[in-house]
């Protein structure tokens, strides 16, 4: 029988090494896996994590493993690149961080054997992902394994897959069950036994014979419905030779229908199931992406609490475990390979790999409906013929691998909506942050308004919105001053435009955890992208949260926002309440405010700010309480300071009734003067392409860039076209800048 070891305990470790070692050198340090070692600095900032070669080594000795006539070395996930070697000898390569793997290791274990595991996160031209807005954190992160067993036995080679192949349809009441096994050095005389079980572990049917593919029908079957009744089923492959089994492996599956429609969205079981979720990505403050099962628990109950009903797993192949916890809890999946921002025609191979990787492995998993091809691909433009072509090939290869599911992709906000590289997939997703990066948030609803127009027979969703929050506050939020007000004001509005427009097939905030980015350094604290409804170390939920989980929870609750903004200026301050009940009444020290209905779960009051003043917000038996205290002047260490920016935002000088460095290009453009020092900008900033037209990040500027771009300040903007087109502008200039602004007259606003 197949038996399988845990090899987590005590690996030698050092990334200062220079050589496979012949011997454990005992001035290594010893780590037990999950393990990275970027956790701390590829959480810092300044873009400076180790990235390169590190080695881990461990002694096997046979005499303790069990009697057995095949080894496999299993190694779930190794970043991003390694190689292994038994005493010395070189047996495998693999590319690709994201993946299980496995290394027939049989003929090198005679006797005591060193297994050394070298592990690469090295920038390289030939392996996904080299730039994205994540840490690309080296290491074992995963679980590795000796898997023991028979000469004959379920197929462990095929990239890195389980063996077992299960496809239900379902057909009226009942389903269609087609089990496929792959089966390794299968010999005359052995037979192959299939046996069914229900959720609750009863027998349902069993099937023997020597075919290696079984038809069976569940009758009256109990279907896979989401959140509302996620069930499975379990079906069981054992190898028999002379009546004894000699190998075994069992999968958990799902029977359930779907469909994508342009216009009434996601679909499950004949039922209209609005798909409104989050992204997530693995890693957490202190372990980087080295995650416990506790770990990949509190997340899946984070994302329950909150009220989702699908995760965007990006942006490449998570844990085993969580797909397994996305079955269980009935979460819907859009799960898909790290091909991300920058498209390299030197790695089309392993995008094609990784894809084969990321099916293999995840096929028997009904959460997952999607497969994404890429995201933000197109980022220095859409026309490449490599990266067309290379979108085409992957996309006919998740059809032939996979016929029961659709393809996706993640655009770039900019990406024109006629791109060739839009008609690729089956449906489409765009990144968009109207309201944050560019734009204002009403621009949200209406661009996908038109998206639908223009192609209604095409899926629209959005695959990330999101802005920064961190411990910052004002009464008066301003979109990139990364308060927490801001955020929950974007989603606020986010929420009621998107969640209204069933068409949208899937929405997907970015990011439900703040996550690892050590590229950057901005919101007062290096290192993270802030954009999570929750912090990094889960202990905290942003009000953002309970946004979305009045929208999407069933579960009763109140939550009065800004428990962290205490000391308050204004003499009447605006607080917000969130809940998902039909009424909320406001006590301001044990004085009613009045009680208040708000369809849109979101309750606004006015409160008497004098002195120190108790809040509690009650509906039914539910309440929420907090603080808040009247001051002078207004608390500074509420607002950001940011230590790498030329010039803050509240260090601008502004002329009452004129233009300034805080005024959004929009208004600028509005007025003859403006337009014309905004013009001699553009030219000197962005370059114009053959056509003769100006272009960012590979786009031509368009009406609809224009538009985006409108959105944003001019500080802003210039602060950060200088980490994305490499524009440096001095403090001298932006103050030059402002004082030229300060001579123009506002436009009157309308």
């Amino acid at each position: 029988m197949r038996t399988v070891l845990n090899l987590n305990a005590k690996w030698a470790f050092s990334k200062e090494a220079t050589a496979v070692p012949s011997e454990i050198d005992k001035k290594w340090n010893f780590v037990n896996l999950p393990h990275s070692w970027n956790a701390i600095d590829g959480q810092d900032g300044d873009s400076d994590y180790y990235r390169g070669t590190a080695y881990y080594a461990k002694m096997l000795k046979k005499a303790e493993l069990p009697e057995s006539q095949k080894y496999y070395l299993e190694i779930k996930g190794a970043n991003s690149s390694a190689d292994v070697y038994v005493n010395g000898k070189h047996l495998a390569h693999h590319d690709g961080g994201y993946s299980t793997w496995r290394v027939d290791v049989t003929e090198e274990l005679g006797g005591d054997a060193l297994v050394v595991i070298a592990v690469d996160n090295a920038a390289n031209d030939r392996v996904y992902p080299q730039v994205a807005d994540f840490t690309f954190y080296g290491g074992l992160y995963r679980d590795v394994n000796l898997i023991c067993v028979a000469d004959s036995h379920f197929d462990l080679d095929y990239y890195g897959g389980p063996g077992i192949k299960v496809t239900p349809v379902v057909d009226g009441k009942n389903a269609n069950v087609e089990v496929e096994v792959y089966v390794t050095g299968l010999k005359a005389g052995q037979s192959i036994r299939y046996t069914f079980y229900d959720q609750e572990e009863k027998e349902l049917s069993v099937h023997e014979g020597t075919g290696t593919r079984i038809m069976n029908v569940i009758e009256n079957v109990h279907l896979w419905h989401g959140r509302k009744d996620p069930y499975l089923y379990c079906v069981e492959a054992e190898l028999i030779e002379d009546g004894k089994v000699i190998d075994n492996v069992c999968t958990r599956f799902g029977c359930r229908s779907f469909e994508i429609h342009p216009d009434k969205g996601f679909i499950l079981n004949g039922e209209e199931y609005p798909l409104r979720g989050v992204s997530r990505h693995q890693d957490r403050w202190g372990y980087g992406n080295a995650l416990l099962r506790s770990h990949h628990e509190e997340d899946m109950d984070l994302i329950c609490e909150v009220g989702a009903t699908t995760i965007r797993l990006a942006h490449y192949q998570h844990d085993q475990y969580f797909y397994d916890l996305c079955d269980e809890r009935g979460m819907v999946i859009w799960a898909e390979i790290p091909y991300i921002s920058q498209h390299m025609p030197t790695a089309r191979e392993n995008t094609i790999s990784q894809m084969k990787e990321l099916i293999t492995q995840n096929y028997n998993h009904p959460s997952i409906v999607v497969w994404g091809l890429s995201n933000e691909i197109s980022m220095k433009g859409d026309k490449d013929p490599d990266l067309l072509e290379n979108h085409r090939i992957l996309n006919d290869l998740c059809h032939e691998m996979d016929s029961t599911r659709l393809t996706t992709i993640a655009a770039v906000s900019p990406c024109p909506i006629d791109s060739p590289y839009i008609q690729i997939p089956d449906v489409v997703s765009y990144n968009h942050y109207f309201g944050w990066y560019g734009g204002d948030t009403d621009m949200n609803g209406p661009w996908f308004d038109k998206f639908h127009k223009t192609h209604p027979n095409i899926p629209i969703g959005c695959s990330e919105y999101g802005c920064e929050a961190l411990n910052w506050h004002t009464s008066n939020p301003k979109q990139g001053d990364y308060t927490e007000e801001y955020q929950a004001y974007y989603h606020e509005e986010l929420i009621k435009q998107f969640f209204c427009r069933k068409y949208l097939w899937a929405t997907h905030v970015w990011n439900m955890f703040d996550f690892g980015a050590d590229t950057r350094n901005e919101g007062g604290e290096n290192g993270q992208n802030h954009k999570g409804l929750v912090t990094f170390d889960r202990k905290y939920k942003k009000d953002s949260f309970y946004a979305y989980k009045a929208w999407l929870s069933d579960e009763p609750f109140v939550h009065l926002c800004g428990k962290r903004y205490v000391d308050r200026v204004e003499d009447v301050t605006k607080v917000t309440v969130y809940s998902n009940q039909k009424t909320v009444e406001l006590f301001a020290n044990g004085q009613s405010l009045g009680v208040k209905e708000a369809a849109d779960h979101f309750f606004y009051f006015d409160v008497p700010n004098v002195g120190k003043t108790h809040l509690v917000a009650v509906s039914g038996d539910l309440k929420d309480e907090g603080d808040i205290c009247k001051v002078a002047e207004f608390n500074e260490a509420y607002r950001l300071r940011e230590k790498t920016a030329i010039l803050n935002w509240f260090d601008i000088t502004e002329v009452e009734g004129h233009l300034s460095l805080n005024d959004k290009m929009s208004d600028i453009m509005a007025t003859l003067q403006g337009k014309m020092l905004l013009g001699g900008l553009f030219m000197k900033f962005m370059p114009k392409n053959k056509n003769g037209n100006m272009e960012a990040m590979g786009f031509e500027l368009n009406a609809d860039m224009m538009s985006m771009l409108g959105g944003f300040t001019i500080l802003r903007m210039l602060g950060m076209a200088g980490g994305m087109l490499g524009i440096e502008v001095t403090k001298e200039e932006l103050l030059e800048l402002n004082a030229k602004l300060n001579k123009i007259k506002a436009p009157k606003k309308k």
